[in-house]
């Protein structure tokens, strides 16, 4: 019961993958969890079955992070319903594999604004509560994308998850004042029965061969990591990236 009494939100937290696996695990350690996603039926369903099998007070709620409406009406509903917001996840991203001279600026728009400018959207809109609060934790997943140059068309992709980094890492200097932290978790491939409708097979065949431990990387590895930095244990570290990586990147 690391988190009891908290209340966490997340973004894109009702697909098959790290959102999701992320809100079980923090409901399981006692925190309220607002599953957000852009599909509302999925959210409401997803807390739901989140509700009856932890007994954890949730909210299901439709978000799109690319607005600026959606986002301050998701978070005005997370302080009606629960009065804070201790803990934000920023998971909302996508990614569209293209080469560079193919990228049109719809597909560029696309991943910049998802992953980037949609997690700006959220913090800013959640920063005020926690500092009111003098407390709360910012955790953004990012991407070893961000850190080392890919073959295969992930150019945007790359740009905007170094982003993010850089974002955090200035944020946690201005709200620590208010012991509120913002970090980031670095996965490499992480699989989930979504990503073979985003990337061709020799690419996950390519990106799982160079991960060196002899297991593969689940959602699962990724929620651990972020319950810590949500937790009192990760107190004390702020404006850092955790790489969850098996290996296959280490810095």
């Amino acid at each position: 019961m690391r988190l009891k009494d908290k209340v966490a939100l997340l973004t894109a937290a009702a697909g098959a993958g790290i959102g999701q696996a992320t809100a079980r695990a923090m409901a399981r350690e006692g925190a309220a969890v607002v599953v957000t996603d852009i599909h509302g039926d999925r959210a409401r369903t997803v807390a739901a079955e989140i509700a009856g099998e932890y007994g954890a007070r949730t909210l299901g709620l439709a978000c799109d992070v690319t607005s600026v409406a959606d986002v301050s009406r998701v978070v005005e509903a997370t302080l009606a319903a629960f009065g804070r917001v201790d803990i934000l996840f920023n998971n909302a991203g996508t990614n569209r594999p293209t080469r560079v001279v193919d990228i049109t600026d719809e597909v560029w728009n696309l991943v910049l604004g998802t992953t980037l400018t949609g997690t700006f959207y959220c913090c800013r809109a959640v920063v005020p509560a926690m500092i009111g609060q003098n407390s709360g934790r910012i955790i953004s997943v990012t991407s070893v994308a961000g850190f080392r140059g890919l073959a295969g068309g992930h150019a945007h992709y790359a740009a905007a998850k170094a982003g993010v980094m850089a974002f955090t890492r200035c944020l946690a200097m201005e709200v620590a004042p208010h012991r509120i932290t913002a970090n980031t978790i670095a996965p490499s491939f992480i699989f989930n029965e979504f990503i073979p409708h985003i990337y061709p097979q020799d690419e996950i065949d390519r990106m799982f061969e160079e991960i060196p431990y002899p297991r593969k990387g689940t959602p699962e590895d990724v929620a651990n990591a972020a319950l810590f930095l949500a937790s009192d244990e990760g107190e004390y570290m702020t404006g850092q990236t955790l790489c969850v990586t098996g290996g296959s990147w280490m810095r």
